[in-house]
């Protein structure tokens, strides 16, 4: 599994070759599918939590006898292997050659000491923040010289490498919406003074009264025809920007999305390059109030902030115009439909599912899975030694449901990548036809797999008892970043309701006249719609459950019938006198479950065709079937209701089901550690005692804890407070 870690002087070499003879020297080469043009760049600022080992299958390089041995309860674990872990992280990877290219990378990342995580747990918001940025200055100027280019596979995974712990995460989404939104004459100015850092970009959307509303944002952008200026301004307190990245302290430039009013009339939300901080001394600009929110749940490393604009002036040519214009004379051209100012927020969607959510189910997995074969609790049987407690049926219980889900999000989230590149070439040409189903789905899947991982790091910090609870378990980290997740780039209810109304338009279109453009044309994610459907499911045994066209059918099935549901009620108050707006909001949780219930129908069928391309491996194939079943299995019990509801399943074959599920648990249990070995974290960008990979977990426990200043600072209560306190009690007694 494990690759050798480079030596120092291979590494000086590597740093002292130049781009062209650097072997790292890759650019993005190794992308198995193409990549439209503007959407690949670094992922730095966007990831997961830290650490302190080695990689995987490698010695530590924490120190210490017990960490050169792997501890035999967890050693046991990965022998035999009845597949080749190596061979699964090769596809997680998307290939051998990136899984190679990242080993390297890593291995560089981790020899050097500026990039250290192993003190995190023990900084102060202010420390994180410049710890942050120092790693985002040495990652930068060490790509510099080993020539790994912009939006190259060396960038993306040195920020794995480091957790995603890192400044200036935003500066790329302000770079990504200048090459979505911009001319072709506004990206030329303005890409090369982001990608030589001569500037620092914000993303100004969310403000203190609005976020995922986009058209309830107050801030105004008023075109002033007499200077050829747009002036920006926030009339109200509601309307101060409130949560950006980067914008507390780092930014030079924010992209602020704000109310467009040219000739009159207002526009709708429009994208505005402002200028807020001087380049010559880094001091706001005139009409510019600027600063940090303050301390949150996590993302301490992070200088989210506030800002007010006080009739701010930029120059016309800083409105993005891609897609709309103003013209001097103050006339407005729509170049695009109204939706497509929107796309950035798409892009960005799609990017944190890879790049930010799913990493941290995968790391508090590794974790859980890990500490499970180490702790050891209670009795199987009196006469036998206290049980792994991965061995108990209520453990297996916990964690498999996640490594199942943290799989197929994996699928998910690279087919709904690959959708987005499709459709962007598409979206360039101003061809829309594509994005009613890239708005619908990524809204959707962005609230479905955030709001799925949030349960699923929770569930592992949980199944880790007391110690999950201790910062140094890494597992707090996860679930307070994970949870950040279920609000920005979109509230999540808000999200599943933007999909809700785009299945029932289109199962409206359904019902149109037989042939007709619309019905023929049916999205390929919502084509089940018009697909036959049984009225009862035809499983005999628990067996029949384990056939994925069995499972994707029953999931296909209750989406339909939810979807009609949802129709039917919002149409009948429509038909009693209810206005269009009031019948929504009196129908919404139910269009709410429909929604979840189509987004869990469409993971289920991208897991079974995702399995179908394993054909020629077999044995790959065959132990992610078993999650994938688990997967549509816990699904369809959890929601049992739903499928009882109308006598599609029966309760005997809820029964089945649950045999079924029940009886996959000891066969994944087998494989529980490879599984998660796959996803080859190194023990430094895990940063968990309790995740390690050689299963030390007690002995990192104790070493960790002893790093705590409060054990070496002193006790300042102690001569305050305590001292008097035992002294005073003891004069009277």
């Amino acid at each position: 599994m494990g690759q050798r870690a480079w030596g120092l002087q291979e590494l000086q070499a590597e740093l002292t070759l130049g781009p062209e003879q650097s072997v790292l020297h890759t650019g993005s080469q190794h992308s198995p599918r193409p990549r439209a043009a503007g959407l690949e760049v670094p992922l730095l600022g966007r990831q997961a939590e830290p650490a302190d080992g080695g990689r995987p299958g490698a010695p530590s390089v924490s120190g210490g006898a017990w960490s050169r041995n792997m501890h035999p309860d967890i050693d046991s674990e990965r022998h035999p292997q009845p597949f080749s872990v190596e061979e699964l992280t090769n596809i997680l990877d998307g290939g051998a050659q990136n899984t190679a290219l990242r080993r390297k990378v890593e291995s560089i990342i981790h020899s050097e000491p500026e990039l250290s995580l192993k003190d995190n747990y023990f900084m102060t918001q202010n420390e994180r923040y410049e710890a942050a940025v120092k790693k985002t200055f040495h990652i930068l100027m060490l790509a510099q010289r080993l020539g790994w280019s912009e939006g190259s596979r060396e960038l993306q995974y040195a920020s794995r490498s480091v957790s995603g712990d890192l400044g200036f995460g935003i500066h790329y989404i302000f770079q990504k919406t200048i090459r979505s939104l911009g001319s072709e004459e506004q990206i030329a100015k303005w890409d090369p003074l982001c990608s030589q850092f001569q500037i620092l970009g914000t993303y100004a959307q969310t403000e203190m009264g609005h976020g995922t509303n986009l058209q309830g944002l107050e801030t105004e952008a008023t075109y002033d025809v007499a200077t050829q200026e747009f002036v920006v301004h926030s009339p109200t307190m509601t309307a101060i920007k409130w949560w950006p990245g980067d914008l507390g302290r780092s930014a030079t430039h924010a992209l602020v999305q704000a109310q467009l009013i040219c000739s009159g009339a207002r526009q709708g939300m429009h994208a505005f390059i402002v200028p807020i901080r001087s380049l010559d001394d880094h001091s706001p600009l005139p009409g510019i109030t600027i600063g940090d929110i303050g301390p949150k749940m996590d993302f301490e490393h992070t200088d989210n902030g506030f800002l007010k604009l006080d009739h701010v002036r930029i120059p016309r040519e800083n409105m993005l115009n891609r897609f709309a214009q103003v013209l001097p004379d103050g006339a407005y051209v729509q170049l695009g439909v109204p939706k497509s100012n929107y796309f950035s927020m798409v892009v960005v969607r799609v990017d944190i599912l890879l790049g930010e959510v799913l990493p941290l189910l995968h790391k508090a997995c590794v974790i859980a899975v890990r500490y499970s074969v180490i702790r050891r609790q209670s009795h199987l049987r009196p006469s036998d030694p206290e049980a792994k407690i991965l061995d108990y049926q209520t453990q297996q219980q916990k964690l498999f449901p996640p490594l199942a889900m943290a799989y197929a999000f994996h699928f998910v989230a690279n087919y709904i990548l690959e959708f987005l590149h499709h459709s962007y070439s598409f979206i360039l040409d101003r061809d829309f036809t594509l994005l009613p189903e890239l708005h619908a789905l990524s809204a959707g899947l962005k609230a479905m797999l955030s709001d799925f991982c949030t349960q699923g790091v929770e569930q592992c910090r949980r199944a880790c008892g007391g110690h999950g609870y201790s910062k140094l378990s890494g597992l707090p980290s996860l679930l307070t970043r994970v949870t950040a997740s279920c609000t920005y780039e979109g509230e999540n209810t808000v999200l599943y309701l933007q999909t809700a109304r785009f299945l029932i338009k289109s199962y409206l279109n359904t019902q149109k006249s037989p042939g007709s453009a619309s019905k023929a044309s049916l999205p390929q994610s919502v084509a089940y719609l018009t697909a036959p459907d049984l009225a009862r499911c035809p499983a005999q045994t628990a067996a029949d459950f384990l056939h994925p066209e069995l499972y994707t059918t029953a999931w296909a099935h209750v989406a339909v019938r939810l979807i009609k549901d949802s129709v039917h009620h919002l149409e009948t108050l429509r038909q009693a006198g209810a206005d269009e707006y009031d019948a929504w909001n009196q129908t919404t949780v139910i269009h709410l479950q429909a929604a979840k219930v189509h987004l869990y129908y469409v993971t289920v069928k991208i897991f079974t065709e995702a399995l179908e391309k394993l054909e020629s491996q077999p044995a790959i194939q065959q132990v992610l079937k078993r999650l994938c079943d688990l997967y549509a299995l816990h699904g369809i019990l959890t929601n049992a209701g739903d499928f009882l509801h109308d006598g599609f399943l029966s309760g005997a074959q809820i029964d089945m089901a649950r045999k079924a599920y029940l009886d996959l648990l000891p066969l994944i249990r087998k494989d529980a550690i490879l599984l998660t070995d796959a996803f080859d974290f190194t023990d430094q960008c895990l940063n968990s005692a309790l995740g390690c990979y050689d299963g030390h977990v007690y002995e990192r426990l104790f070493q960790w804890a002893q790093k705590s200043p409060t054990n070496t600072e002193g006790n300042p209560a102690y001569e305050k407070y305590i001292r008097p306190l035992l002294q005073g009690q003891r004069a009277r007694l």
